[in-house]
């Protein structure tokens, strides 16, 4: 594997960030399940990482909730291959493809402005439905 994670251009995150726990996997595999831990989950420690900025550690904290403990550590899982090895390579693609989900900047929405005949054109058919609606209206012939 690699030395460092590229995130980014700007963003890479070496390998001794990332902590990885082992364990046994449920599902197939016969009996290399209980002998084997192919299980992998990944460690990483969002709030003493020296390599996110200020900005970037609060959007992951704010974003990822739910994958972070109180201690501001991040796990990621995978358990679906039979080796050990390829759940490690699983479990890193999900860490830089959750990374750059969170991190990605934002496109700022440009506000359309309505052309001057679209607004004529919107009051024309305003007053058209107004002017069909009043036909329904029951003339009392008494008055």
């Amino acid at each position: 594997m690699l030395e460092k994670i590229q995130i980014y251009q700007n963003l890479e995150i070496p390998l001794g960030e990332l902590h990885f726990k082992f364990a046994r996997s449920g599902g197939k595999g016969g009996q290399n399940v209980n002998k084997v831990e192919t299980k992998v989950e990944l460690l990483f420690d969002v709030v003493n990482s020296s390599f996110l900025s200020d900005h970037q550690r609060t959007l992951i904290l704010n974003n990822l909730k739910n994958q972070i403990d109180l201690e501001g550590i991040l796990h990621i899982v995978s358990q679906e291959s039979r080796s050990q090895w390829k759940n490690r390579e699983d479990v890193v693609r999900k860490f830089i493809e959750i990374l750059q989900k969170v991190l990605k900047p934002k496109k700022k929405r440009i506000k359309t402005k309505i052309s001057l005949a679209g607004k004529e054109k919107r009051l024309i058919s305003k007053k058209q439905r107004g002017e069909i609606k009043k036909t329904r209206k029951v003339i009392d012939l008494y008055q």
